[in-house]
């Protein structure tokens, strides 16, 4: 099943918290080591644009992260 992107200004992103940010970057380090896909140093930085989140790796928003997450959970790969 293939689902539409989030769009960085989703309103949906507002309700994500830095600890639940946390926990979706380690599933990304988890799911992206098959694939070599690994920031380390990944991390939310506190820093809000509209309300929303920004994660430290260029200052992506969740929505990056998140549809990164989706396409690696859609290969069926376990974590």
């Amino acid at each position: 099943m293939s689902l539409e992107p989030l769009a960085p200004h989703d309103k949906i992103l507002r309700t994500y918290t830095g600890p639940e940010v946390t926990a979706l970057l380690r599933e990304l380090h988890e799911r992206g080591k098959p694939f070599g896909i690994q920031w380390g140093s990944a991390a939310v930085n506190g820093s809000t644009v509209d309300g929303r989140l920004l994660v430290d790796f260029g200052d992506t928003s969740v929505a990056t992260l998140l549809n990164l997450l989706a396409l690696l959970r859609e290969t069926g790969r376990p974590a």
